[in-house]
This record gives structure tokens, sequence and C-alpha cells, in this order.
């Protein structure tokens, strides 16, 4: 069974950086989009970063462009997001998911981790 397991969520100050992990453990996900989704309270899930497992090309929502930046360690099996210059509209849950749909929408993903809280303080 695949199993995505996020980590490095936390308090952070405005302007400042985060960086979240994912790995993923239970099969390899060669050919799927690895992305990450973030859920504000009282807002629907809104894509933030994505990119191709196997390939080069990366995603990024208008909102953190410049700011954030999806990588991965093939050799962890683990995908990151640097965030960078925080602010406090950046506080979100955020979802560490893979999936062969749209890779820069909320929608195209089939698995999920359990999320990790980011919270940006002003």
């Amino acid at each position: 069974q695949a199993q995505l397991v996020e980590s490095g969520g936390g308090l952070v100050q405005a302007g400042g950086p985060l960086r979240l992990s994912c790995a993923a453990a239970g099969r390899t996900f060669s050919n799927y989009a690895m992305g990450w989704v973030r859920q504000a309270p009282g807002k629907e899930r809104d894509f933030v970063a994505a990119l191709r497992w196997g390939g080069g090309r990366t995603y990024y929502a208008d909102s953190v462009k410049g700011r954030f930046t999806i990588s991965r360690d093939n050799a962890k099996n683990t995908v990151y997001l640097q965030m960078n210059s925080l602010k406090p509209e950046d506080a979100a849950v955020y979802y560490c998911a893979a999936g062969q749909g749209w890779p820069d929408s909320a929608s195209g993903y089939d698995y999920w981790g359990q999320g990790t809280q980011v919270t940006v303080s002003s």
C-alpha cells in the first residue's frame, strides 16, 4: 500500500523560511506527479507546487512563484518544499500528494499524506 508521510511543519515568523519533506513508501511513483496542496481554515484545497518524479518539469501556483521551490531526492524517495519569505496568508495545512492527473490542480491527485500544519506569525 502506498504511503506519503509529510514532516517539517511548524511555527515560523513572517518573512522566514521553512522546509517541508514528503517521504514515499510502499511503492515507487516513477510515472507520477508529486505535489503539495494546502488548505487554510474555511478554505478549499489549493494547489501549491508539483513536479514530475521522472522528469524535470515543475509547476507553481502564482501566489508562491519566486518564494517556494519544489525538489526531490531520488535516493531517499523524498520530495521537498522549500518555502521562503513566508506570509501570513501561507498559513495552512500542507498535504503531500501523488497522482496521474493534472499536476497543477488540487483534484489531480490520488494518494495523500496526512498533512502538516504551517503557521505564520506576523
